[in-house]
């Protein structure tokens, strides 16, 4: 019994990498033309909103979003989450609809083959040991804000353990979130880990169940209050995590 689910489990992690490639090399005509200019960006996010979606649906996962507060249209928000899957950027797309973001997120994806070729030209990306890429984050970021378009960054900073529940966030996104004084939306992803973790031998098909918490502003707010922001935010998760009330 062990062999054969070691055996399903390599087969369902394989099958997620020919999803991916799949899904990208289907659409390929459109991703290429929607990333000639900058200002295409909201036609690529619908793209990816199609292949988010293709991807999910094919590794046998099904969302269901429960909403505290409504996006509304039209305006920009800094998007948060656990993050503790690779599938998480998958959901963070099917989820939010109306308001296209960019992620902020770590260089070493942009090494990936066929994926990384399109997040290194639509996603602002970050060297964490290097000062100067973080200050070129934040002027990305601006140029993008300016644009009308929301940013989604994972404050964890990386992946933890499996046995940690949420990890310490960074300062990255509530910083941003300030200089900006747009909401940070919390969002909670319940089930990713028990779904398609990082440990390879684990996932299943099932339920992703996503909770867009009520929005915390930052009107009026400086960079003394990020530390608080920031330790609020992480609860506002970490309860929903330990509470599991959805």
């Amino acid at each position: 019994m062990t062999i054969l689910k070691t055996i399903c489990w390599v087969l369902y992690r394989i099958w997620f990498y020919i999803l991916v490639a799949t899904a990208i090399l289907l659409l390929l005509p459109f991703l290429l033309v929607s990333i000639l200019k900058e200002k295409w960006y909201p036609y690529f996010f619908v793209i990816a909103r199609i292949w988010a979606k293709f991807i999910l649906f094919g590794m046998g996962f099904y969302y269901k979003i429960k909403a505290e507060q409504k996006l509304e249209k039209g305006k920009s928000y800094m998007l948060i989450a656990n993050h503790t899957s690779m599938t998480d950027i998958m959901l963070m797309y099917a989820v939010v609809k109306d308001n296209p973001f960019v992620f902020v997120g770590k260089q070493e994806l942009a090494k990936i083959p066929l994926f990384g070729f399109f997040y290194k030209r639509t996603s602002i990306l970050v060297d964490r040991q290097n000062t100067k890429s973080k200050q070129e984050v934040f002027e990305q970021a601006q140029k993008r804000l300016k644009q009308g378009l929301s940013i989604c960054i994972f404050p964890e900073g990386g992946v933890p353990d499996s046995s940690i529940i949420l990890d310490e966030f960074k300062d990255g996104a509530f910083r941003l979130a300030i200089d900006h004084q747009i909401p940070i939306v919390p969002i909670t992803f319940y089930d990713n880990k028990k779904r398609f973790s990082y440990k390879f031998l684990s996932g299943s098909p099932g339920k992703m169940r996503v909770k867009i918490h009520k929005f915390i502003s930052t009107e009026g707010k400086t960079q003394q209050d990020k530390k608080a922001l920031k330790e609020q935010s992480r609860t506002v998760i970490y309860n929903e995590l330990i509470g599991n009330n959805f």
